[in-house]
């Protein structure tokens, strides 16, 4: 069984930023691409961002694209979400998943207050 846990977020004005962090217990982490999922209220859960199992392959929602960055430490076994640039409808609970195994963290919630 794969646990991934997020961490990191919190309440931060527009503007504002955050980085997200999930941590993999996976000992496979490094072949895995992992992503980025959120949810707001009352919508459904919705892509943010992918990366590849070396980080050198990037994707991303047309939403957050030129504001968030995903990155990876194979080492650690942990994908991060850089937030920048942060705006109220960024608010969500932020999901982290790993494609190969299919399992999902329980998520954190992130608040931007305007």
């Amino acid at each position: 069984q794969v646990q991934l846990v997020e961490s990191g977020g919190g309440l931060v004005q527009a503007g504002g930023s955050l980085r997200l962090a999930c941590a993999a217990s996976r000992r496979t982490f490094s072949s895995d691409t992992m992503g980025w999922f959120r949810q707001a209220p009352g919508k459904e859960r919705e892509f943010v961002a992918r990366i590849s199992q070396s980080g050198g392959i990037t994707n991303y929602a047309d939403s957050v694209k030129g504001r968030f960055t995903i990155s990876r430490d194979n080492a650690k076994n942990t994908v991060y979400l850089q937030m920048n640039s942060l705006k109220p409808e960024d608010t969500a609970v932020y999901y982290c998943h790993s494609y190969v195994s299919h399992y999902w963290g329980q998520g954190t919630q992130v608040t931007v207050s305007s």
